[in-house]
């Protein structure tokens, strides 16, 4: 992979879980496949996220994993962080969502509203959807106007 080519994702899990399984084999599996990943670990709040952007603004998206079912909670945070620019990338988020065995599709237009961008329920999408991401910029930038 070459430097223009470098793909650098920002990781962790949220801020009330510990649970950190997942999470390794993830980052295991995305350095695979020859990304760069900045691993927060377990128990990141999105101030930790936040600065992470700022070490890395190259990053092309923030991967958020949740099994505690916590996660509206643990991202009260990130509509302040989005509007104030420290989270410019795109979010995932992915895991168990929310609490009990029924699920309310409401919980995800709340993730949604929160400011996370894409809502995975299998790791399995995670490639796919980091490439579809990419897509998306890669055709916003040939819509920009050439400066002359």
């Amino acid at each position: 992979m070459s430097h223009s080519e470098r793909r650098l994702v920002i990781l962790g899990v949220a801020a009330s879980d510990s649970h950190a399984v997942a999470n390794h084999l993830i980052a295991h599996a995305l350095r695979g496949l020859g990304f760069e990943v900045e691993n927060l670990g377990t128990c990141t709040p999105v101030e930790e996220f936040a600065l992470a952007c700022e070490q890395h603004p190259e990053a092309e998206a923030v991967i958020i994993g949740s099994l505690n079912g916590h996660i509206h909670e643990d991202l009260r945070d990130l509509p302040a962080a989005r509007e104030a620019g420290r989270i410019p990338c795109p979010v995932i988020v992915g895991g168990n969502l929310s609490v009990g065995s029924k699920k309310d599709p409401r919980d995800l237009q709340r993730l949604r509203d929160l400011g996370v961008d894409r809502i995975l329920e299998d790791p399995s999408q995670l490639l796919a959807a980091l490439d579809a991401l990419r897509a998306d910029r890669a055709a916003a930038r040939r819509l920009l106007p050439v400066a002359s």
